[in-house]
């Protein structure tokens, strides 16, 4: 099994919070509101213990469970304590209007933490094209891009103890794409699905 950092306290935090302890790995919580980690530790169960802002995180792999114009200034902040961890970008950078990326420019959130990230932390970006609630009760194929092999493979690791399907799609270049299928999975939910209890997967076909 796994050993889990949380940076963050939100609705996403809690989601995989409670899959990852349901799938018998270690989870640290970390948030700037102490108060709000301590209640999320609690919350999940299963041993999760909180850890202070901005030391260093005790799980090997670290998920910025943030709104996506907080997580590069965040991994920036945290610094040389991210040495050697496996970084999680889970974030989507939709415009206002949800019709294209707030970058507008052929990068990804993933890309620019690795920008920041000290050396030998490697960075993965995963769990973005799946909505919450289909986290929380589905079983959704979950891609993933990174340039770090051993990264790659450590957060398939924990994607499985989830009872998940990881999908490894390439590089860390690959980042900016899998930021554009979470556009389109809103997208679908907005028009030709006509509701969010859906995600993108893979079905393979032989013969």
């Amino acid at each position: 099994m796994s050993s889990i950092t949380l940076i963050g306290t939100g609705n996403m935090a809690r989601t995989i919070g409670t899959l990852a302890v349901a799938g018998g790995n270690t989870v640290e919580v970390m948030g700037r509101d102490q108060s709000k980690a301590d209640d999320l530790a609690k919350a999940l169960g299963g041993g999760a213990t909180t850890g202070e802002w901005g030391a260093v995180p005790a799980g090997d792999i670290v998920i910025t469970a943030l709104l996506y114009d907080g997580v590069v200034p965040v991994v920036a902040e945290y610094g040389d304590a991210l040495a050697g961890k496996v970084i999680v970008d889970i974030s989507n950078p939709f415009n206002a209007t949800f019709d294209g990326l707030a970058h507008s420019e052929e990068t990804s959130v993933a890309q620019e933490v690795a920008k920041v990230a000290p050396a030998g932390a490697g960075v993965v970006k995963a769990f973005n094209t799946i909505f919450r609630n289909v986290l929380e009760k589905g079983r959704p194929d979950v891609f993933m891009a990174g340039d770090n092999a051993q990264a790659k493979a450590d957060v398939a690791a924990f994607i499985e103890s989830l009872g998940l399907r990881p999908l490894d799609v390439g590089g860390l270049k690959m980042a900016h794409w899998l930021e554009g299928m979470g556009l389109v999975t809103v997208g679908l939910a907005g028009n030709g699905v006509g509701h969010w209890d859906f995600a993108l997967g893979v079905n393979e076909f032989t013969g």
